[in-house]
């Protein structure tokens, strides 16, 4: 029994170490660096809508000509008249529609931003997709979709500006992953398994690009209300799945606003950071899952028990986007952070 008291009374002083640790990590992430964006080139992949869109907001207010990157030109239309009334100039603007998961467009784009705007001072790995379900509803298709845009996308990127940028000895690259590349998530596997992969792209890059006097920073959001989350796709109990997925992705206090999370990328970006880990939540799982791997995959485990079961039908293993998967609890007011999210991020 006293044992048991010893452990529990360490269990809680470790949770509260990682919880006062968080906070200060928090803080310290709020500090603005030295570096100016103004006139600088930045390019963003998945810049039309959502988290991506919001970064280029906050980039164009500081002076930065941007390029934006997505594969739907109606949404990149709407995207450049949002950032030419948030401010920037005409000619300060370039949108591109480009497959990112192909080698010889992501090239071709670069090549275009460089001939109009000027060598790529910023590069932002932004671009992602989301597949939720159980484990025995995905399949391959689902695993190579998820490394394609997540891993092999941002590595053609990176090796297209990478070029210039040793030429000037300056660059900055940030990428961005999740916590779901920290710690493996249930219902999300080939999102987590691709996320992993490239946060050891990024590390990796940035050892060896420091020298070259290029900065790479490996970014790894929590929950974020961004409002992209009608995208995300679903399989097994389509509704059940999207369900829990959204409501979730809308919980104050959980989650991060797009806004506040942009601010502090590009806070880690200006300062040169290796990693920055956003919300508090996701900060603390993530230095739990450091110190105590195991013990964190075990408690996943009991939360993976209560999403939803794996779907039998063989409808079940057709991915369907959020919006064709809404309920009435989707629709209720605990979505409302999102939704308003989505319209203001050109999001629906």
């Amino acid at each position: 029994m006293k044992q048991n008291k010893r452990t529990s009374s360490k269990n809680w002083l470790l949770a509260a170490g990682l919880g006062v640790a968080a906070l200060g990590a928090t803080l310290w992430g709020n500090r603005r660096g030295s570096y100016d964006l103004s006139r600088r080139v930045v390019l963003i992949t998945g810049g039309s809508r959502g988290l991506g869109l919001v970064l280029a907001r906050q980039a164009v207010a500081e002076g930065a000509r941007v390029a934006i990157c997505a594969r739907d030109e109606a949404e990149l239309a709407r995207a450049r008249q949002d950032l030419l009334m948030a401010g920037a100039a005409e000619a300060d603007v370039l949108t591109l529609a480009r497959d990112i998961t192909n080698e010889v467009e992501v090239r071709t784009m670069v090549a275009e931003v460089e001939t109009r705007l000027g060598p790529v001072d910023v590069l932002i790995n932004n671009a992602g997709i989301i597949t939720a379900g159980p484990l025995d509803n995905m399949d391959s298709r689902d695993f190579e979709d998820s490394m394609a845009v997540h891993f092999w996308a941002p590595l053609h990127a990176m090796q297209a500006v990478l070029p210039s940028m040793r030429r000037r000895g300056a660059g900055r690259i940030v990428n961005i992953s999740s916590l779901g590349g920290k710690v493996a998530l249930p219902h999300m596997a080939p999102y987590s398994a691709s996320k992993f992969a490239l946060v050891g792209l990024s590390e990796g890059f940035r050892a060896e690009l420091r020298q070259h006097g290029i900065s790479v920073t490996t970014v790894c959001p929590g929950l974020l209300r961004t409002g992209s989350v009608g995208h995300a796709e679903v399989k097994g109990q389509h509704e059940k799945e999207f369900a829990w997925f959204s409501i979730a992705d809308s919980l104050p206090g959980f989650t991060l606003s797009a806004e506040q999370a942009a601010r502090q990328i590009w806070n880690a970006c200006r300062r040169g950071d290796g990693e920055i880990i956003l919300s508090l939540p996701a900060k603390f799982l993530a230095a739990f899952h450091g110190l105590l791997p195991g013990t964190t995959t075990d408690i996943l485990s009991w939360m993976n028990r209560a999403l939803p079961a794996t779907g039998e039908s063989p409808a079940a293993n057709v991915r369907r986007t959020g919006f064709e998967s809404e309920s009435d609890i989707t629709r209720s007011p605990l979505t409302t952070l999102n939704r308003k999210a989505a319209a203001k991020n050109n999001e629906v």
